[in-house]
């Protein structure tokens, strides 16, 4: 059967309601077979983890299919994508790619990329680590835009890109936005993070004709918080833009930075419940604060230690209990087996609107310049020599990407805000130069090094032991939970 007639044979299925349930079951049990059973992790529990992520998100998407939030153009773009790239001819010549990759450039290539094309901005909110000015603020040609995507596309076989900010629908040269970069590359999924003002009913439209970018929109809570850091109006604005976007079927994510102020909100039940199921959110990124900037203020805005371990349960309870799919950038390193930074397998790059390509979003440091690469007749793999990438994912495969008699603890997978030792000592290099001045100034400062260690230390104390009896005593063999008691959980989970 040819691939057009299985996504329009999979479509009808999965939009009768009799066939639904079955289709959904099979699916639960696939996922489980694969993830759990014959899934490469040798701690059971971070395997269930996979597994009642991948459930959850896909209940979300089943449920808001059902509300008529997703459209059956939309589903029929995903299944298609989805089909192409697990066809045995498809994933053979992806394979070879990433073999031809790491004979280059001594590495294999990340999954994906993060990138950055403007910091411009219509908002200018409290804190905002872009901090533009939209009268001198940068962005990359497009013709260089674009082929950071093809590179990644052909040479590396990667199939997600993530755009972020400055606001990425602001991004403009020559008449040609993000939306040329969706429509020259429409084998690739993108995600992009906006503050949703922009997206009226025709942004929508053509978001959903493209169905290959999904917008990621950004929250600080409720109407208070959000207003009170991005400005008066702007939450009933991102309402207008949800609305905008289910009336065309166009799926949307949220995404929300958790902090002091409104880390009581994202303990409770409510406000998963407002933004799943009232207001249709079919995926949820929570990123925790990052200290970049001096002083005692920058760290009072941060989550607590104590708070970050709430912050964790609430984050289990929430895949495995309410079926909510999200996921938090640091409480949930069990997902991606710790750091995704520098380039690793499985793992990303970031280059932002000058051209800076750094190992992390977060990770605010750079060597290398897209501009000099290119000029210099070089390949963004060439970039994975540098010392700093090296020794990322050295730390990496000695802490995380290891053996489970070796592997170090997963809630803490970040290596510069839950490292920052390692990070000075063993990982930052030399020749490397912070992003910004702020960045660089925090270099000298003694009180940033000795606040963000503290962090580090009493963090470790609170969340070793949920590590050491949650994940590792579920080793295969152990005395904890063995593979043998997952069926009577599973079935007991329905």
């Amino acid at each position: 059967m040819k691939n057009s007639n299985v996504v329009k044979y999979f479509h009808k299925l999965i939009s009768n309601k009799i066939a639904q349930k079955f289709i959904v079951r099979k699916l639960d049990h696939k996922l489980y077979k694969r993830i759990v059973y014959n899934g490469p992790d040798d701690l059971r529990a971070i395997s269930m983890k996979k597994y009642e992520w991948s459930i959850s998100l896909l209940n979300r998407i089943i449920d808001n299919m059902n509300k008529k939030y997703i459209s059956k153009h939309v589903i029929e773009r995903f299944s298609e994508l989805f089909l192409n790239n697990s066809l045995p001819k498809n994933k053979k010549k992806h394979e070879h790619l990433r073999e031809a990759y790491k004979e280059k450039y001594g590495s294999y290539p990340p999954n994906f990329l993060v990138i950055s094309p403007t910091q411009k901005c219509n908002l200018n909110c409290t804190g905002c680590y872009a901090s533009s000015n939209n009268m001198t603020a940068p962005s990359l040609p497009f013709d260089i835009f674009n082929k950071i995507v093809t590179e990644m596309e052909e040479e590396a076989g990667c199939r997600f890109i993530v755009i972020s900010g400055g606001e990425p629908l602001m991004y403009n040269d020559n008449g040609k936005t993000i939306l040329d970069i969706f429509e020259l590359h429409p084998k690739m999924f993108f995600l992009f993070y906006t503050n949703g003002t922009l997206i009226d009913s025709e942004m929508a439209g053509r978001l959903e004709k493209l169905s290959n970018g999904i917008p990621a929109i950004s929250v600080e809570g409720y109407e208070k918080e959000t207003d009170e850091r991005r400005g008066k109006g702007v939450y009933k604005k991102i309402l207008q833009a949800m609305d905008h976007l289910k009336e065309v079927g166009m799926p949307f994510f949220t995404s929300i930075t958790s902090t002091s102020k409104n880390q009581d909100i994202l303990l409770s039940d409510e406000f998963y419940k407002k933004y799943f199921d009232e207001l249709g959110c079919s995926y949820m990124w929570q990123f925790q604060l990052m200290p970049i900037g001096r002083g005692k203020e920058i760290f009072n805005l941060m989550p607590d230690p104590e708070t970050r371990v709430k912050l964790y349960k609430r984050w289990e309870s929430l895949m495995e209990m309410k079926k909510y799919p999200m996921a938090d950038f640091w409480n949930s390193g069990v997902l991606t087996n710790g750091c995704i930074a520098y380039g690793r397998k499985g793992g990303y790059l970031y280059i932002n609107w000058n051209g800076d390509i750094m190992p992390c979003v977060f990770v605010p440091y750079t060597v290398n310049n897209i501009f000099d690469i290119y000029s210099n007749g070089q390949h963004l793999g060439d970039v994975l020599k540098s010392t700093i990438m090296k020794n990322g994912r050295k730390w990496q495969s000695e802490t995380q990407l290891c053996d489970t008699e070796h592997v170090q603890n997963l809630l803490m997978p970040c290596s510069i805000r839950d490292h920052y030792e390692n990070f000075r000592k063993n990982i930052l290099t030399q020749d490397s130069k912070g992003e910004n001045a702020i960045a660089q100034e925090i270099l000298k400062d003694q009180d940033y090094y000795n606040e963000l260690t503290k962090y580090d230390n009493e963090l470790q104390q609170l969340i070793d032991p949920i590590w050491d009896s949650t994940y590792l005593s579920t080793k295969k063999g152990s005395s904890g939970i063995s593979i043998d008691s997952y069926p009577k959980r599973h079935d007991k989970k329905g």
